[in-house]
């Protein structure tokens, strides 16, 4: 008998990890952090519900931090197996997680100095230590890799460069677990494979409840001319991951055809910067999860007044430019990183406009400036807000609830049982409804820690 056990995003859109078992056999499914409100960042505390060391391997489908980011605290805990992911997820993941281990020896460094932890004294949940070791731990793949007796297939997600939907076939069942899916129109990656037939589907839910709009470039030229206009600084906190890249397409794009001025862009994150390396890359080298229409032309990445910062003594320089420019700076969801000292310098300023490209997590400073906070906390103060706040949810790099229904319909045949995870609740029983209602197939959302047989 085969089972599955929720660890994580179940229930809420973060944490990512599903551990499947077959006799002895113990495989994890992604390996992330939990993000957002305090209910779900205690987990991260929490001790493996196994035996980390008893794990055979993990499998992830991508390197956002939700799917990859607590791996280096399963290493500290004695993981050593293999983690199978291909070779776009083995090069962005290696950045993430070496910034991730920075930013959290980082805060617990600036919670001792406030004093402000719950904690005494302050820790990190992992070091640059354990992150290496985690990074050690890859092995890239590129087709079909045998696990004693269980194969596992990536197949193309197209929601980050690198990002797949793995399929397992174990003792005459199989399983697909999506990761995140990517849209069909993403600006620079080509959309996801179909899906395989399989007996169990574990989809993602983030926007199982809505349909994305059209990207409004008009509009969005416009926000930033008028802010621009006025004297004011666009803040756009970013996931280093992707969006930076497709931040800076648009923004190229937008002053080719003249709906911005010639702004100054900023780009302010270690981790984007590094990215950005492996998009360029991407590009250089032809990569077949790229569109075509990005080869071969130039730069795309580049509006022809991008400043990329490096140090910090820059970053503080820049933190407010006093003049009119764009600054794109990480973390997407202003949990962390060098965007925090922007915000602590330009929310407070009206002529200024914070525009949010993308989902933000309940819990999170994002979600609380999207909801219309007219205060927000950081490094241990209250920060007044008097800048504009817009979202921009068209950004977003996840498939929506039609477009994941799209791509389940096109499995050759249904799925015994589909898991609705990786979704704040409404979203997966919304989701979960309409597999039911429109596909007639059976769809669960599961709760955080339920097992059950495969």
């Amino acid at each position: 008998m085969s089972a599955l056990t929720f660890l994580g995003a179940a229930g809420t859109v973060t944490g990512s990890k599903f551990l499947v078992e077959r006799g002895q056999q113990r495989i994890l499914l992604d390996c992330g952090m939990f993000q957002g409100e305090a209910r779900w960042r205690r987990r991260n505390w929490d001790s493996f519900p196994v035996d980390p060391a008893s794990l055979d391997a993990v499998v992830l489908t991508h390197a956002h931090l939700d799917h990859c980011g607590y791996l280096p605290s399963l290493v500290r805990q004695g993981f050593r197996g293999p983690v199978i992911c291909t070779p776009g997820t083995a090069d962005v993941a290696e950045i993430v997680l070496r910034d991730a281990a920075h930013l959290q020896m980082e805060d617990a460094q600036h919670a001792r100095a406030g004093d402000y932890s719950r904690h005494d004294p302050p820790q990190p949940l992992f070091d640059t230590e354990d992150a290496e070791r985690a990074i050690r731990l890859f092995q890239p793949a590129t087709g079909r890799v045998e696990l004693d007796g269980t194969t596992v297939t990536l197949h193309r997600a197209g929601h980050i460069l690198g990002s797949a939907f793995a399929e397992l076939e174990l003792a005459g069942e199989s399983l697909l677990v999506s990761g995140d899916l990517g849209r069909q129109h993403h600006p620079l990656l080509r959309p996801p494979e179909d899906p395989p037939a399989v007996d169990t589907v574990l989809v993602e839910a983030t926007y199982g409840d809505r349909q994305h709009q059209p990207l409004d470039r008009a509009q969005l030229g416009r926000l930033i001319s008028t802010t621009a206009a006025r004297g004011g600084v666009t803040l756009m906190p970013a996931f280093a991951i992707d969006r930076t890249a497709v931040l800076l397409h648009e923004l190229a794009g937008l002053m080719r055809d003249g709906l911005i001025p010639h702004l100054p862009v900023f780009v302010n994150s270690p981790m984007a910067l590094a990215a950005l390396n492996v998009y360029r890359a991407a590009v250089t080298n032809k990569s077949p999860e790229l569109r075509p229409e990005l080869l071969g032309g130039p730069d795309p990445f580049d509006p022809g007044t991008l400043r990329l910062v490096h140090s910090v003594e820059e970053s503080m320089r820049i933190s407010d430019p006093g003049r009119p420019a764009v600054v794109i700076s990480a973390s997407g969801m202003a949990t962390g990183g060098r965007v925090l000292y922007h915000l602590e310098r330009l929310l407070p300023g009206k002529r200024n406009t914070v525009i949010l490209p993308g989902f933000q997590v309940p819990g999170t400073r994002g979600r609380a400036l999207l909801d219309g906070a007219r205060s927000v906390k950081i490094h241990g103060r209250y920060i007044p807000v008097r800048a504009q706040v817009v979202g921009q949810p068209e950004f977003s790099a996840h498939a929506d609830s039609d477009e994941l229904i799209t791509w389940l319909s096109a499995a050759p045949s249904p799925p015994e049982t589909v898991y609705v995870v990786h979704g704040e609740d409404h979203a997966r029983a919304a989701l979960a409804n309409r597999i039911r209602d429109e596909l007639d197939w059976t769809a669960v959302t599961p709760t955080h820690l339920e097992r059950v047989r495969l």
